[in-house]
Order: structure tokens, then sequence, then C-alpha cells
């Protein structure tokens, strides 16, 4: 093969990686977003073999046998599970390249979160080498989004952008391709669904599955209330009985279980403004907030956020990519990319 043969293979196997808590985001440059499943790994307790990976060891949450096991091995947007978190990369990348990365090591943009410690980046970086990269660039998961939101942040103006993910709440003022000031919290989608679990089980003695309380909160959850109420049948099984029960809830009720992790990151979001330098501070008056993550999905969430703070919220263009797509435009630009990364 010629050497701009190899360069073009070079071009087209490096990597942008959002590895979240509840969803794994590849790009690849020159192509896009390749890979979006769930960061979920199914694995046989007795042999260690992974049955599945991604999309269809969701499908089997909460459906397996005793020695079947779904495992997330993310948690709070850190590793929980450094050998699952292996070989879920490793597949990821596989499926990403076409299972091409054992012919060229790719390079490999990473977006983590704020709050996380060193020795929790480095597992990050470790997992990532294991996974066959060549060099593997850590970058922060605000400054990644703001670069995928278009934001001037090249600019000596103030951004803030509040990512909810699923582990984690990141939220970051950003001035000349740096954090000024950021503040994060392990409270977000994650959260939720723990949150409506325990209120269904609390209010109407019924036991539910991490996928159908995800479920509610995307189809009737709310952070503000609806111009039209919703309502929503839900199945799970009857504490005191024993048995498989229906019931019907509605919005009010989702957003009454929602309350207390919506009324943190919003405390959070307070935090940062109140923390903000002056200046910046007046740019945020003009440019407003911007939200993004899967939390920022949420129905309403924008508008409570708007009523909370008195200042403009907007919601990025695909909240649930923007991070992958930043880490993605880093690829072109490795002189950022390397300012602004932990190597």
């Amino acid at each position: 093969m010629s050497l701009s043969g190899w360069i073009k293979k070079r071009v087209f196997c490096d990597l942008a990686i959002d590895l979240g808590t509840a969803n794994t985001l590849v790009y690849v440059k020159g192509k896009g977003i390749v890979v979006n499943e769930p960061s979920i790994v199914v694995v046989n307790k007795n042999t260690g073999k992974v049955e599945a990976v991604g999309t269809k060891a969701k499908e089997m949450l909460g459906k397996t046998p005793a020695d079947i096991l779904a495992i997330r091995p993310m948690r709070d947007g850190v590793i929980a599970d450094f050998e699952i978190a292996e070989k879920m990369l490793d597949y990821f990348i596989k499926k990403a390249t076409n299972k091409r990365v054992f012919l060229l090591r790719p390079r490999i943009v990473i977006g983590i979160p704020t709050g996380i410690t060193q020795v929790e980046r480095r597992a990050v970086k470790d997992v990532a080498l294991r996974a066959k990269a060549s060099e593997v660039y850590l970058v922060q998961q605000p400054v990644s989004a703001s670069i995928g939101a278009d934001l001037p942040i090249s600019e000596p103006t103030g951004n803030m952008i509040v990512d909810i993910g699923g582990g984690t709440t990141d939220i970051a003022v950003i001035s000349m391709n740096g954090i000024v000031f950021n503040h994060s919290i392990r409270i977000a989608g994650n959260e939720m669904d723990e949150v409506i679990i325990q209120y269904l089980k609390k209010k109407y003695n019924l036991l539910i599955g991490e996928r159908t309380a995800e479920q509610i909160k995307m189809e009737i959850g709310s952070a503000y209330p609806l111009d039209e109420p919703m309502t929503m049948e839900i199945k799970g099984r009857d504490l005191r009985e024993g048995i498989p029960k229906t019931i019907v809830v509605d919005d009010q009720e989702i957003r009454e279980a929602l309350e207390d992790v919506i009324s943190s990151i919003i405390n959070a979001i307070r935090v940062a403004l109140e923390r903000t330098p002056p200046e910046l501070a007046a740019d945020i008056i003009d440019r407003g907030i911007i939200l993004t993550g899967g939390g920022a999905l949420l129905k309403n969430m924008d508008r409570r956020i708007r009523e909370e703070t008195k200042l403009p919220v907007f919601i990025t263009e695909a909240p649930l990519a923007t991070v992958v797509l930043g880490a993605g435009k880093m690829l072109d630009d490795l002189e950022l990319l390397r300012k602004i990364s932990f190597i």
C-alpha cells in the first residue's frame, strides 16, 4: 500500500468516544457517528464469556437467568468495572473500525466528566490503550460539548454549558479554550430512573425495572407542568400480592417523583452562577445557558431552569451527541486538542 493510502486509512481510523454511564457513542473521522449504544455488557458468570454488548445487552436487562449478569461498567461517569469496560470499549472500537483496529492502532479522543480524580482519568486512559489505541487524549465533557455546540470558546467571553448525562451533571463556564469555573454532581439521568422506581414502590407497592423507569421518564416525565396532562399505563409486580399488576399514573406524579433530582441540578447551576466572575456573568446574561446531554430532553427542563434562573436557556441541536461531535471536531485541530486535553 502506498504512503498516501496508509495516511488515508489512518485518517479514517481516528476516533472520538463519549464513554458515558448510559450510552457510548463512537465518532470516526471522516464518517461521523457510527456507534450509539447503551453502556451495558452481558456476561456469563460461570465462564466469564461476554454474551452481548450494547443494544442487545440492554434488551436482556431484568430478563436473564441467575448465571447471566447484565453489567454497567460505567457508574457516575467513571469506570466501575475495569475488565468489563475494557471488553466493552474493545467491542465498540472494533465495530466502528470494521475490526481493522489490529491493523492500525487509532488515535482516540475521549470525553470525561470534570469531577473525576487523576486515578479515574488514568483508568479511562488505560482501558483505551489496552483496547489498541496508539494515543489517547482525555477532554473534559463540557469543553467537548461546547465545541460540539459551536460555541465561541476561543474568544474572551463567558459560555455556560450544562451537560446532564446518565451519571453526572457537569456545569462549566468556559472562556479562552479553558474552564474558568466548573461544578459537577453525581446526580443525573440514572438517578431520575431510580427515584421513579422508589416512588412507585412506596406509593403503589409496585416493583418495576430500570427499562420501565426509563420509559416512564421519557414518555411522561417533566420538570415543569405540561400544557396538556399525560397519563401512562405501567405494568409491574405487586409487592404485597406477588402477582403482576397494572396501574395508570399521570405526569404530575412523575414530576413529584423527580422533584428532588431536578432541584439538585438547579441548585448546582445556581452555585456555578454565584461563583462565576462578574465580567463573564454579564456574558451569560446575554448568551444564556446552553443545555445538553440526555437530561436536556426531559420535558420542560429548559423552561424550569429558565424560571428558576431568570436567564435564557437553549437546548443544543443534538443533546445526546454534542460531546462526541465536539471530540470529533478536535480530531481536525490537533493543536487545540493538545492544548486542552489531558494526555
